[in-house]
């Protein structure tokens, strides 16, 4: 409890249970990213899902929020230490989106409109486990925090829920991303605290 962040006053010992190891809690919402914050209008947006043979399904803007909505509220925690506690997002299931392609795959490779990657089993953002998020505690996710949207992926560190999120491609190979390339850990569980490749 000795290295709680400037202005966090305090928790109930219940939310402290939900701290991972390694983890300061935090009221704020810092904003880390590879690059520059790009800027990506919802008219020229759009989401698409290619499988691991090369076909493909996409969703413009309109079409995403067209989609059966929902409202996680998750705890989220970032590979620098913070965690935020019950964050309120609004979005569509990953679920929703891959209930309309066919695949084999085992894993998949989230892609932003700057470049950047992650890398993920396919069975963590399945089954209830995984948004794709266009609003934030009420508001239009703002371009800082990935607008106009953004990968919510909870159980693990939050370099995987990529930012100004693009698509999916689905492979059958594990295929390391941006950050995974570069030495973090491939999977990033913050409760056994893989933050690198070592851990």
């Amino acid at each position: 409890m000795g290295d709680l962040s400037p202005g966090f006053h305090g928790k109930p010992r219940d939310l402290m249970s939900r701290l991972p190891p390694g983890q300061y809690p935090t009221e704020s919402f810092p904003v880390l990213s590879a690059g520059p914050t790009p800027h990506i209008p919802t008219d020229g947006w759009s989401f698409t899902v290619t499988t691991e043979v090369g076909e493909s399904r996409t969703w413009t803007w309109e079409e995403m929020m067209a989609l059966p909505q929902e409202e996680p509220t998750v705890d989220i925690h970032c590979v620098t230490r913070w965690s935020k506690f019950d964050t309120r997002w609004q979005g569509v299931p990953l679920d929703t989106f891959l209930d309309e392609v066919e695949t084999a795959a085992d894993f998949v490779v989230a892609e932003s409109f700057d470049g950047y990657t992650a890398n993920l089993p396919l069975e963590d953002i399945t089954d209830g486990k995984a948004w794709l998020a266009h609003s934030f505690d009420g508001y239009t996710l703002s371009p800082d925090h990935g607008g106009p949207a953004r990968l919510v992926i909870p159980h693990l560190y939050f370099w995987k829920s990529v930012k100004w999120v693009k698509g999916l491609i689905l492979t059958p190979d594990n295929e390391p991303g941006f950050w995974e390339s570069a030495g973090y850990h491939d999977y990033g569980d913050p409760w056994r605290e893989q933050r690198y490749w070592s851990d």
